[in-house]
């Protein structure tokens, strides 16, 4: 097995000497009254081999933790500071004083994102962009610090007008000559990239019914023909991204490149959220990692290198929104995995292959309805497993008797199943309960890894599991 390993991986390194191929970083946002300090955090980055991580500020602490580390440094100028910024240049003189200059180059800044997604912002700061990004550009020009330091601002899809098909791309009129044909130009000019946020997960739930799971999850699957241009795409995320190329061709930009500054897949969603769940996020992001790493473009653009943010590094509980928004983390506040994921290709070695077809990818721990239950030829049951820690195993049990509808009862103080009073024993009986009460459909039997399916009659005490409800 030590051997196979190793083959994989010296292939893996033989397929990146013939061609470059992109890199992963992790948006390290930090809405949440629960996360370890920075320090802790820049550990968890080192042990995990991220070398590139994105920022939505520039806070002292972390800034100050991640100096003299091997990790690369994308900050952010915020959206409220964009009029400011856009009226005088003496106010980002100030502002690269204070949180470049001060920590460069002990820590590795390479690139300044000015706002967020600012087209969708509600204060209307659009006009502001370019002219923001431009002092900010000018005050790196006065500290010599231009040359190490890209400028630029992450836009969403929604700025788009037309992205299907692909090759149709285009960006909203509205924008294109006040703010959009003006930040390429600025971005050509100072040989910087354009930031783009694309989530296919977005599209997927909103057209379910249209979209492969397989496809927007790098899944194998027949793929799509471009009929404008003919060009076969196996992936969404590769069809969003050059839906963006085709909008910046149209407008002549074909040289300017894009950095993907965010994309992910939530492991765990509301009920109208189809397709949240740890199985499809630990695909998605598996999947994505292994195509930026092991090959180079998209098909519209093959020779730009593909950079991707991964978002995000935490589950962040004070996130607003629908549930989705929470649990984007690749870890839980405790620094444990929320999902196995390989984030490096020394981690895709070892790595088990995620791509391959489903005919239903069910979304744990609330089943994709319709699915056939998986103990038609016998009897089976659900029990938890201890490997995943005591907080995700605590986390699933309180899904299991909350949202998930399990009967609990027999499982309190005093009740038939109480004893022996332990969190596998407790957890094991939610589990099954909730498994059988969803007729042991496939995915029912999974809580993000916390349990798993045996074919014997668990003995926990006294306590006699149910088969049916």
């Amino acid at each position: 097995m030590g051997l196979l390993r190793s083959s994989c991986f010296l292939l893996l390194l033989s397929i990146l000497s013939v061609a470059e191929s992109g890199s992963i970083g992790v948006n390290y946002g930090r809405i949440a009254d629960n996360l370890p300090q920075p320090q802790k955090v820049v550990e968890l980055l080192e042990q995990n081999g991220i070398t590139r991580v994105k920022l939505y500020d520039t806070d002292a602490t972390v800034l100050s933790a991640l100096a003299n580390s091997n990790i690369s440094v994308t900050v952010a100028l915020p959206n409220e500071l964009l009029s400011s910024a856009a009226a005088d240049q003496s106010f980002t003189d100030k502002w690269i004083q204070a949180n470049i200059l001060k920590y460069s180059p002990a820590t590795k800044i390479e690139a300044i994102a000015v706002g967020n997604e600012v087209f969708v912002d509600p204060n209307n700061t659009t006009g502001f962009l370019v002219p923001a990004m431009k002092n900010v550009y000018a005050s790196l020009v006065k500290y010599k610090l231009d040359s190490g330091i890209s400028v630029s601002s992450p836009i969403a899809l929604s700025a788009l007008q037309s992205s299907y098909p692909t090759s149709s791309g285009a960006f909203k009129s509205n924008l294109t000559g006040p703010v959009i044909g003006p930040m390429l130009e600025f971005l050509r000019k100072t040989k910087s990239y354009l930031m783009v946020n694309a989530y296919p997960f977005f599209a997927y739930i909103d057209n379910a019914d249209k979209i492969s799971i397989d496809y927007a999850l790098f899944r194998n699957n027949p793929g799509v023909v471009d009929s404008g241009n003919g060009l076969k795409y196996s992936s969404l995320f590769d069809a969003q991204v050059d839906a963006v190329y085709a909008a910046m061709s149209a407008l002549k930009y074909d040289d300017v490149r894009i950095v993907v500054t965010e994309t992910g897949w939530p492991s765990k969603g509301d009920q109208n959220e189809v397709g949240a769940g740890p199985e499809n996020a630990a695909a998605y992001n598996g999947n994505l990692v292994r195509r930026v790493l092991t090959s180079r473009g998209t098909p519209l653009r093959p020779n730009f290198d593909l950079d991707v943010f991964l978002f995000a590094l935490f589950n962040e509980n004070q996130k607003p929104g629908p549930t989705s928004e929470r649990n984007y983390g690749l870890f839980y506040p405790s620094e444990q995995k929320v999902y196995e994921v390989p984030l490096t290709l020394k981690d895709l070695a070892s790595a088990p292959a995620s791509n391959q077809s489903k005919s239903q990818v069910t979304p744990p721990p609330a089943p994709t309805e319709g699915e056939v239950s998986t103990s038609a030829a016998g009897q089976t049951w659900c029990v938890a497993s201890e490997k995943v820690g005591k907080e995700k195993l605590q986390a699933s049990l309180d899904y299991a008797c909350g949202e998930g509808g399990a009967d609990c009862k027999p499982i309190q103080e005093g009740a038939t199943c109480y004893n022996p009073d332990s969190l596998e024993a407790h957890a094991s009986y939610a589990f099954n309960s909730y498994y059988q009460k969803q007729a042991r459909k496939a995915g029912s039997c999974y809580f993000g890894g916390a349990a798993y399916v045996v074919t014997q009659p668990p003995k926990y005490g006294t306590c006699v599991f149910p088969t049916g409800y």
